[in-house]
């Protein structure tokens, strides 16, 4: 599980990594500053976040900082969608790409964990109630 955590880490570091690759390109007009600022902020929040959720005090703890991450990637991924409709940039289109796949795996596997714990605290909470009755 700790080389699951770990490789996930390093897969945010990355996305986080190649949002900002994106600065450039993106801050050369308006409305790219303005996507760009919203974009650094959702992709490297999801990142510390995360970081945040593997030391988290509890399992309702982690639950609730992956609920974070998920929203952090959802709104990434929609500014990264919108940095393709808009075709705002053009010579990237192999980094889009990528960034765009990486978005929507690691949306997937946060919000499966995130379904994951959420049904292990129901789970326990039916067994304990469960000993209670005779």
């Amino acid at each position: 599980m700790e080389n699951f955590s770990n490789n996930m880490s390093e897969r945010f570091m990355g996305f986080a990594v190649n949002i900002i690759k994106l600065e450039n390109e993106l801050c050369k007009t308006y409305s790219g500053r303005h996507i760009y600022s919203q974009i650094f902020r959702s992709a490297t929040s999801s990142a510390a976040n995360f970081e945040e959720a593997r030391s988290g005090e509890s399992r309702a703890d982690f639950i609730h900082k992956m609920a974070i991450v998920l929203k952090e990637l959802r709104e990434s991924h929609f500014w990264i969608k919108l940095i393709m409709k808009t075709q705002i940039i053009a010579t990237h289109d192999d980094l889009l790409n990528l960034i765009f796949n990486e978005s929507k795996e690691l949306t997937n596997i946060t919000a499966k964990s995130v379904v994951t714990a959420k049904s292990k605290i129901a789970k326990n909470n039916q067994q304990s109630s469960s000993q209670f009755i005779t």
